[in-house]
């Protein structure tokens, strides 16, 4: 294989999971704000008029954190992927819905950003440098 074609190889494969490192990023850092400091996030999830805010919380932590971390190291990609998407756009609509504020727009917008992000990598999956890879690797070894 000459040069240019092993560099292009290279690229390719490296890229997905950059590209699932810093969308992970942003729910790590939230799932990790939101342990820290559970009350802003109680407080906020009660004003939109929410029950069980505290199960929210819970909930939002276990999303962000454990979806974030899956996703930055590629298990079961697709779907976590697809089950973070659907988490922004929820987000997006119930808590930056007042489309009026540039603030909220803004954050209504990077959630839907997101989403779409994410769900590229549904589509395409994890990549090669992925547990997910590793386990087909893995699997395709037993198999042959």
């Amino acid at each position: 294989m000459n040069t240019i074609a092993t560099q292009s190889t290279a690229i390719q494969s490296t890229l997905p999971a950059i590209g699932r490192v810093l969308l992970a990023a942003i729910f790590v850092f939230s799932g990790v704000g939101k342990a820290l400091a559970p009350g802003g996030t109680i407080g906020y999830i009660e004003s939109v008029g929410l029950p069980f805010a505290t199960l929210g919380l819970v909930a939002a932590i276990a999303i962000e954190l454990g979806g974030g971390v899956m996703l930055a190291l590629g298990i079961k990609t697709r779907l976590v992927a697809a089950l973070l998407a659907a988490f922004s756009v929820v987000t997006a609509l119930v808590f930056h819905n007042a489309l009026g504020d540039q603030n909220q727009l803004i954050h209504f917008m990077k959630n839907i950003a997101m989403a779409g992000g994410l769900l590229q990598v549904v589509a395409s999956g994890a990549g090669a440098y992925s547990v997910d890879a590793l386990g087909a690797r893995k699997l395709a070894a037993r198999a042959a």
